[in-house]
C-alpha cells in the first residue's frame, strides 16, 4: 500500500530496478529471501520498478504471495509513470512524457510499415511503439529514419525495438521522478541487465548491472565507474550490489 508523506521521508535506499532478468531473476529461493529482506525494511527504503513491461503484467505479479509491491512504477520503457498501489498516473512526470510524444503512435506505424526485419508487438501502448526485430535483417536506415523523424530508437536483447519520445528512456524518466519526489541522488541505486537499462546507468547514479546482463550492455559499462557489475544473477546481484554500496548497513541501523 502507498505510504503517507512519501515526499517527506528520508529513505536510506531508493532501489530503482528493472524486472525481467533483474528483480525477477534468480532462483525461487533467491527471490523469496531477497523479497523478505526488502519487506522487513520497507520503512527505510523506497521501491521503484523501472521496466519495459506494461501495467497489466505488473498487476499480475501482485497476486504472487510475498511479492513486494513498489511505491512507484516507471513502465513501458520509461513512458508510463504511476503510483504503485493505485496505478494512477503521476501527472508531473506523465504529462512531461505525453507532451513529448504528441499522439504519434499511428504516424510511427505508418512510417515503419514496410521496413525489413521488424514486426509490431501485440501490446497496446500509448506513448511508444514497440517491435520485435531480427538483428541480421534490421537496416541502419530504419533506425536513422526514426531519429530523423524526431524520435529515439532503443534496441535491447537483440529482440526488442522501441520507438520512443525524443529524450525519453528509463534513465531520464527516473531522474524526472527523483526531481518531483525530491529524492537524494546518493540514495538512489538503479539495477538492470539489458541495453534498455543503459540509460539508467548513464544517469551517473551508483548502479548495479547484475551477473546475467546481456553482453552488449556489459561492453557498454566497461568505462562507467558508477556501475558495479555483480558476478551474481538477478536478485542475488541486486543484493550483492546493495552490500557493495554499503546500503545494507543503513537499512538495519
Amino acid at each position: 500500500m502507498q505510504r503517507e508523506s512519501i515526499l517527506k521521508a528520508d529513505y536510506s535506499l531508493v532501489l530503482a530496478t528493472d524486472l525481467d532478468g533483474t528483480f525477477l531473476g534468480g532462483t525461487d529461493q533467491m527471490r523469496s529471501e531477497f523479497y523478505e529482506y526488502l519487506q522487513q525494511r520497507r520503512d527505510r527504503m523506497l521501491l521503484i520498478f523501472v521496466t519495459g513491461r506494461d501495467l497489466g503484467f505488473i498487476e499480475r505479479l501482485y497476486a504472487e504471495p510475498g511479492f513486494p509491491q513498489p511505491d512507484y512504477i516507471i513502465g513501458d520503457v520509461g513512458t508510463t509513470i504511476v503510483h504503485g498501489d493505485t496505478f494512477k498516473p503521476l501527472p508531473e512526470v506523465q504529462n512531461w512524457v505525453t507532451e513529448r510524444w504528441g499522439n504519434a503512435n499511428e504516424r510511427i506505424k505508418r512510417m515503419m510499415a514496410n521496413e525489413p526485419g521488424i514486426k509490431l508487438q501485440p501490446v497496446a501502448t500509448e506513448r511508444r511503439v514497440s517491435y520485435y526485430y531480427q538483428p541480421e535483417e534490421l537496416q541502419p536506415s530504419t533506425v536513422q529514419k526514426v531519429i530523423d523523424a524526431g524520435f529515439d530508437c532503443i534496441l535491447s536483447a537483440d529482440i526488442f525495438l522501441d520507438v520512443m519520445p525524443r529524450g525519453i528512456a528509463k534513465g531520464p524518466t527516473l531522474l524526472k521522478l527523483m526531481e518531483v519526489l525530491q529524492l537524494k541522488r546518493e540514495n538512489v541505486i538503479p539495477a538492470g541487465d539489458t541495453l534498455n537499462d543503459l540509460s539508467l546507468f548513464e544517469t551517473g547514479l551508483s548502479a548495479i548491472a547484475v551477473g546475467n546482463s546481456e553482453p552488449k550492455l556489459v561492453e557498454k559499462i566497461q568505462t562507467m565507474e558508477n556501475v558495479y557489475h555483480s558476478p551474481h544473477p538477478g536478485v542475488a546481484g541486486i543484493w550483492d550490489g546493495i552490500k557493495v554500496y554499503g546500503k545494507h548497513q543503513e537499512l538495519v541501523a
